[in-house]
């Protein structure tokens, strides 16, 4: 017993570990959400990433996909209320003009039981923007 809470703690401080060096001759893209939901990188230009922390990409066009959690209120019904299920986004957001050395955010905020996604540079200019309009795709699992 001792030995599976010791692999399990060395799992998580794997995941909690320091992020590597940024790359110069690339783009870094931080990913933003507030506290108490989950927004981890999925995919980028189709192939899994290995650090769903960030993405660090070349310079020109990328498709950047991620997966959004956050909570949302059950229905319940009869007025009664229950406890919330989790709502799952697989959000995409394609931008064509990464810089190499530059830092962007990708911020993802609920929307009435979707996602709203922000690119912004160092500046917080927005770059690129994609809300339940665009693709996204959510359920409750």
């Amino acid at each position: 017993m001792r030995l599976c809470l010791l692999f399990a703690l060395a799992l998580l401080g794997g995941c909690a570990g320091p992020l590597p060096a940024h790359d110069p001759q690339m783009a870094w893209v931080d990913l933003y959400t507030t506290p108490g939901k989950t927004l981890m990188a999925e995919r980028l230009d189709g192939k899994s990433v290995n650090d769903g922390r960030y993405f660090q990409v070349s310079p020109g066009r990328h498709e950047l996909l991620v997966r959004f959690q956050y909570e949302v209120p059950s229905g319940g019904g009869m007025g009664a209320l229950s406890d919330p299920s989790e709502l799952t986004c697989r959000v995409k957001v394609v931008y064509d003009q990464f810089a190499a050395g530059q830092r962007y955010q990708l911020e993802l905020r609920p929307q009435l039981r979707s996602a709203l996604a922000l690119l912004t540079d160092a500046g917080g200019t927005l770059l690129a923007k994609t809300d339940f309009q665009g693709p996204v795709s959510c359920g409750l699992f």
